[in-house]
């Protein structure tokens, strides 16, 4: 069977190309623009891949082989011309959910589903990690480059399918896991989800639909739930968290639940499985060092920056530096919902840059907010400078290296993100 992923560079998409090939499909794909990802996809032997979504460039994959099926991601719109070919032709075409449950159903896999706001990606890692550590095969999908194994990967005898459930869109409503573990959860794609109840209704209908769910009492409380056995409702002061020596204090509270899942999938040991966890080597775009005293991080809303901050300040006080932060926001959409939550998530930075919002997905009726506006609703604007993505940015970030310090990057975009462009500035300097 030929499948056709369109929006292939795509953190999930990109993943589930990977274990299609690896579980016997034939595989291609497009992109609106090349990037990192899709590098590393022809790296690991998805090659077939086009940049620009045309007619012309589908029509041509599918004149040289028949396409089965057109996987494509939330972001594709409907006037995509891969689209209007596929309905054209007749040829099936769905979002992922469909092959991935197609795929839990022919290999036999059991769905271990990571879902929350923020902590999804390190968690899912984290898991993926364990189950390597103590040899057991498994499968899985990861919206981030892991150091010890591929972003997504079918492995034959696995009995579980590690996943990153993502409430955008709605699309992990399309699952009924074997186990959840909900990392926390706050309001978020507020164009999905017009209303706090709405996006709290949603985790309230996966949770339902799961076997067995692990989750911080803070979050049980808050989605209003109610004794059952389908919960294991973990507590933030549980002594275990304080064996695990992970920077930062959301790094271990994910580690927790990485940890107590595994042990209860596998029975392994829970100080075993500690001493793994301390081994841990992280993510990419998670605190990743691109040059010596320059990190990338994967932040864009009021917690994913806290969780950051909390590692960022514990490495620069152990490495006795300075703290820089360079802040990109992902989307202007969600600014206007989340702007009075900043307050004080930068707090302990000796120096923040703000610069223009990443723009994706936009309402184009509502007003660009300036990062000079943005930095106003902080606890402390003056520890704040709005500044463009450009040689003066870079001259600053340079000088703050060369006077020791230590540079954050937060950003939440893909491909021409600030992510990018610091690598592409610093990585050969």
């Amino acid at each position: 069977m030929h499948i056709y992923f369109s929006g292939i560079g795509g953190t999930a998409i990109g993943p589930l190309a990977l274990i299609a090939k690896q579980a016997g499909f034939t595989v291609s794909g497009s992109d609106a623009q090349d990037s990192q990802y899709i590098a590393y996809l022809k790296k690991h032997g998805v090659e077939d891949i086009h940049i620009g979504q045309t007619k012309e460039s589908i029509t041509k994959a599918h004149a040289e082989q028949p396409i089965d099926w057109f996987v494509h991601s939330s972001a594709v719109k409907a006037d995509n011309p891969e689209l209007h070919f596929v309905q054209e032709h007749k040829i099936k075409h769905t979002k992922r959910d469909e092959l991935i449950n197609l795929i839990l159903t022919e290999k036999h896999l059991k769905m271990v589903a990571i879902a929350g706001t923020h902590g999804k990606t390190t968690t899912t890692a984290m898991v993926v990690w364990l189950f390597k550590k103590l040899g057991i095969p498994v499968s899985y999908s990861v919206g981030a480059k892991i150091s010890f194994g591929d972003m997504g990967q079918y492995q034959e005898n696995s009995e579980y399918f590690v996943y990153e459930a993502d409430e955008f869109d709605r699309n992990f409503l399309a699952f009924h896991p074997y186990l959840s573990l909900i990392s926390g959860v706050t309001w978020d794609h507020h164009e999905i989800f017009p209303t706090r109840e709405d996006y709290k209704q949603a985790f309230r209908e996966f949770i339902g639909q799961t076997e067995w769910t692990l989750l911080w009492k803070e979050e049980f409380e808050y989605l209003g739930l109610s004794d059952s056995d389908h919960f294991s409702v973990e507590s933030l002061d549980n002594p275990g968290i304080k064996k695990i020596t992970l920077a930062g204090h959301y790094n271990r509270l994910d580690a927790w639940l990485a940890i107590r899942a595994v042990h209860e999938l596998t029975r392994e040991s829970v100080e075993t499985l500690t001493a793994h966890m301390n081994d841990f080597p992280g993510s990419q775009r998670r605190m990743e060092e691109i040059v010596p005293g320059l990190y990338s991080d994967y932040a864009h809303t009021p917690e994913k920056i806290r969780g950051g901050m909390s590692v960022a300040l514990e490495m620069a006080k152990t490495a006795g530096k300075q703290l820089v932060v360079v802040y990109e926001p992902l989307t202007n959409r969600r600014q206007h919902y989340m702007i009075d939550d900043y307050k004080d998530c930068f707090e302990g930075a000796s120096k923040l840059y703000w610069i223009p919002s990443y723009l994706a997905r936009e309402d184009p009726t509502q007003r660009i907010i300036p990062p000079s506006e943005m930095i106003q609703h902080l606890s402390n604007p003056s520890v704040a400078e709005p500044m463009e993505r450009n040689e003066n940015l870079k001259e600053a970030i340079a000088k703050h290296l060369q006077n020791g310090d230590m540079v954050v990057g937060m950003t939440g975009g893909g491909g021409g993100s600030l992510d990018e462009w610091l690598r592409e500035k610093f990585k050969t300097t």
